[in-house]
């Protein structure tokens, strides 16, 4: 087996965590409710679209009209005004604590405690902190804040990612499936269910997963990539080129064309050298 190719099998190439670690949505995430919970949660707070918008344009005016408003008077609005103002500097730490804050505050209303635990879950996420992200997405799940849908399949896929992160694939594994559930139209709920079947061992299961990612995001640099690697652990070069080859197009300089790049390379010399006639003896 050629070298890189056992890397591979062993789970251990160097793009896995950059897939794994590829969903960096906008920090109001869950700012606003989806089409499924507004029929089960109060509406926005005015005055939480507003701080929205400034931290959008200016971070440090937003922080300070977070502290101001929760000085005033604290309030899961307040709380998750300042998480909002902090994950646009990718303070992750700082904005985790606030929407955990948030969540705490929220008191009888579980839809708005769902969304800021969901938050604060993906914030620590992002900030390198997966055990905290799992208390976080376990508390976003525990109720029944987030009704089934869309959000609650991105909170499981959440929950996923720390499990990957935490080396639980066997918990990974199962919030995928719950995700692939609830959100089958996600790609990258797909292309990560192939890229964990992969580290798994479970190469027909990566097969279909990816096909199916593809079949919702051809034009992903890392669907492409994924696809190349699957195909050259199931022996099929050619489609193994051809994903690679697309892979570095549509990666355009990004560290997924390097990577589809450099299998690229490896794998034509490994095919040269199969093809070399043996040494005389």
């Amino acid at each position: 087996m050629p070298f890189f190719l056992a890397l591979l099998a062993a789970g251990i190439d160097p793009e896995t965590e950059a897939v794994m670690g590829r969903r960096k949505p906008p920090a109001e995430r869950r700012i606003k409710p989806r089409e499924e919970e507004k029929a089960a949660g109060p509406a926005i707070d005015p005055a939480l679209e507003d701080c929205v918008e400034l931290a959008r344009k200016d971070r440090t005016a937003a922080l300070a009209k977070a502290r101001a408003w929760i000085a005033r008077g604290n309030s899961a609005s307040a709380q998750q005004c300042l998480g909002f103002a902090e994950a646009q500097g990718e303070q992750w730490t700082d904005a985790a604590a606030a929407f955990r804050e948030g969540a705490r505050l929220s008191g009888a209303d579980g839809v708005s405690a769902a969304r800021l635990w969901a938050q604060a879950g993906n914030a620590a996420l992002l900030g390198g902190e997966p055990a905290a992200a799992v208390a976080s997405l376990d508390n976003a799940l525990g109720g029944d804040g987030l009704p089934d849908g869309l959000a609650r399949g991105e909170v499981y896929l959440d929950r996923a990612r720390a499990h990957v992160a935490l080396k639980d694939l066997p918990g990974a594994r199962g919030d995928l499936n719950e995700a692939l559930r609830l959100a089958p139209q996600d790609p990258l709920a797909w292309l990560l269910s192939a890229t964990l079947a992969r580290r798994m061992n479970d190469l027909p299961l990566a097969e279909r997963h990816i096909g199916e990612a593809a079949a919702r995001a051809g034009d992903d640099a890392s669907v492409s990539l994924e696809q190349g690697v699957i195909a050259a652990l199931t022996s099929q070069d050619d489609t193994a080129r051809a994903a690679f080859a697309k892979a570095e197009k549509l990666g355009n300089g990004t560290p997924v064309a390097s990577a589809a790049k450099a299998y690229l390379s490896q794998l034509d010399g490994a095919s040269a050298k199969a093809a070399a006639p043996a040494p005389a003896r």
